[in-house]
């Protein structure tokens, strides 16, 4: 197919700060994207900080916002003159957020608009009742509308969402992962991501202090911040296990990668949250496995498209501690196991979810829009 070279394309997302993410500074830097547009749900700025909206009409807006309680003047159209003054051909929004607070600009301006779901945007309760009937619009409105996972497109098609529509794009690792050759001389476990309900890293900490019953001198080491930090904290103190579980904060991914390196596994116990918060695809996991290591994770969202029970790792059910302290039993136990799980993965990953695949993928989605 060819590629997207006629196409120019602008990337929606909600935040500047989200050119960090992997996934998002890979699409502006290899599609690549012509223009970025970044400061909300409906962003605001585009480029170095200029403003979208002519300034006098935003300052009108917001003090009829405040004594009449409604806008009064029309700023759809000069969304509609930033894209067209770049030709833009198609907007990639990500998020479903953003995708329906763009989709009548999109229509205005004929361009297409492709909306990119990751997680939260299409699991969290409340979210999904707020945007309920705008979802049902969008899915109509929209090109296409991108799923991470299969379990991502069955609960999009649920909402209302046409099968045809929906094209799954898993994201992928950093190519910096393919690089670790992981000794496998330690009892040591990984983790990294936020410590918050959906990844439920307090399961993680009980699944190991079972694992430390066994093997004393094994090791955790778990990566990230969030809110249920603090509360990990104090159940490792509460279980004098200080010596065993060493919480490292925020790292950079080469600090991962080093991490990753001295490891025997990956561990993540991914839940649905009371909430209804789901993973997308854990970009984590798919390192880990480029990275050659082992995962002991969940049957949750677009992780069993990643991990393959019993080759690549072990998969349990969600909140199923026993058997997750089983398979890392397992993995401290047999060390050419854990090598050969590893290897596979590490092959499966570079088969099918490199970010060259990724990006070609994704761009093929880009090209029929």
């Amino acid at each position: 197919m060819e590629l997207l070279k006629n196409k120019n394309i602008a990337i929606a997302t909600a935040s500047k700060s989200a050119y960090s993410e992997t996934f998002i500074k890979a699409q502006i830097d290899l599609l690549p994207a012509k223009l970025v547009l970044y400061g909300g749900w409906l962003p605001i700025y585009y480029g170095d900080n200029l403003p979208i909206n002519n300034k006098y009409k935003t300052k009108l807006n917001q003090l009829s916002k405040i004594f009449f309680k409604r806008f009064f003047l029309d700023t759809d159209y000069d969304f509609v003159s930033v894209l067209k003054q770049n030709g833009i051909d198609v907007v990639l929004a990500q998020y479903g957020q953003t995708g329906v607070a763009l989709m009548n600009i999109c229509k205005k301006a004929d361009v297409s608009l492709v909306v990119h779901f990751h997680g939260f945007d299409a699991s969290v309760n409340e979210i999904l009742t707020q945007y309920e009937k705008r979802y049902q619009r969008l899915f109509v409105e929209a090109k296409k509308i991108i799923a991470v996972s299969q379990a991502m497109k069955l609960k999009l098609i649920s909402l209302g969402c046409l099968e045809q529509k929906i094209a799954v794009v898993p994201c992928s690792p950093s190519d910096i992962f393919f690089e670790n050759e992981p000794n496998f001389a330690s009892n040591t476990f990984f983790s990294i991501g936020r410590f918050v309900d959906k990844k439920a890293p307090y399961l993680t900490l009980m699944a190991f202090y079972e694992v430390l019953k066994v093997f004393p001198d094994a090791q955790l080491r778990m990566a990230g911040s969030g809110e249920l930090l603090n509360a990990c904290k104090n159940i490792v103190k509460a279980w004098e296990i200080q010596e065993s579980v060493h919480f490292l904060g925020i790292i950079e991914p080469e600090q991962t990668k080093i991490e990753m390196e001295n490891a025997l596994a990956f561990v993540q116990h991914s839940v649905v949250a009371d909430n209804g918060d789901s993973e997308g695809t854990p970009v984590a996991v798919l390192e880990a496995q480029a990275a050659a290591l082992p995962v002991v994770s969940t049957y949750h969202a677009g992780i069993p498209d990643v991990v393959i029970d019993n080759e690549t790792g072990f998969l349990v059910q969600e909140t199923d501690i026993v058997a997750m302290k089983e398979a890392m039993i397992k993995i401290i136990s047999n060390k050419a196991l854990a090598k050969e799980m590893g290897a596979k993965g590490r092959d499966r990953i570079k088969n099918e979810f490199t970010m060259d695949i990724y990006i070609n993928k994704l761009r093929a989605v880009l090209n029929e829009s």
